[in-house]
């Protein structure tokens, strides 16, 4: 498989495949395509990774494109303005990355939930404590919010995150989730209650967009029901 990433500030990667070459990713995602493959839609790896999967409230089944023909092109789309991050991983090489990243990957990439940290702070704390593991070999295909800053880690330094911040992190490096301390920063500061922890040693990818900012600068121009 050979891609090329496209469109800037809206991108998309074009994949480039042989005959025989497989492509996965969660319902929606691809965007168009030549003549020549065939969609087949499975399950992710088993009836216990589909509960957790349908738990944590992502898709329980992949699409999985095939092509027939002696090449083809099939194209992957961001759903919102940002970056295509592709990372390629060695066989058992792992990455982390939030669980709206997900674009698509080559078949042979294992993806299944990551769960991390205190579970009860992880879910009011803005990222959540549900992520997502891609496991080599292969490459695999990351959507991230705005513009992209990368940090290496040593062993046990540590940077303190606004959790829909944080992207991508390599396995190596852990994560919780910290309440914010002080009743007044609670309240009054709009930082939110918790912040996320990352610790060394190991890569981290922090994107400069977060779902809830863009949220909430969207929402007043959006019309309600009654308008």
């Amino acid at each position: 498989m050979k891609y090329e990433i496209v469109g800037d500030a809206f991108p998309a990667v074009k994949c480039h495949l042989s005959k025989g070459e497989v492509m996965k990713c969660e319902g929606g995602a691809m965007s168009w395509m030549d003549r020549g493959f065939e969609m087949t839609t499975e399950g992710g790896g088993g009836l216990k990774k589909a509960f957790t999967r349908a738990v944590a409230g992502e898709a329980v089944f992949f699409n999985h494109f095939t092509c027939h023909a002696p090449e083809g092109e099939i194209v992957f789309a961001s759903s919102y303005p940002g970056r295509i991050v592709p990372v390629t991983l060695a066989a058992g090489q792992s990455i982390i990355a939030q669980k709206t990243a997900f674009l698509a990957c080559e078949e042979s990439v294992g993806v299944e939930m990551h769960f991390r940290g205190k579970v009860g702070a992880g879910v009011f704390g803005g990222m959540g404590f549900v992520m997502q593991k891609f496991t080599g070999p292969g490459t695999v295909f990351l959507e991230i919010y705005g513009a992209l800053e990368s940090y290496e880690l040593a062993a046990g330094e540590e940077k303190v995150v606004d959790g829909p911040h944080l992207a991508i992190l390599s396995s190596g490096v852990e994560f919780d989730i910290e309440t914010v301390k002080g009743m007044k920063n609670k309240l009054l500061g709009g930082e939110g209650l918790f912040n996320t922890v990352v610790r060394g040693p190991g890569k981290i990818w922090l994107q400069t967009m977060s779902l809830p900012n863009l949220a909430t600068a969207i929402a007043p121009y959006i019309p309600s029901s009654g308008d």
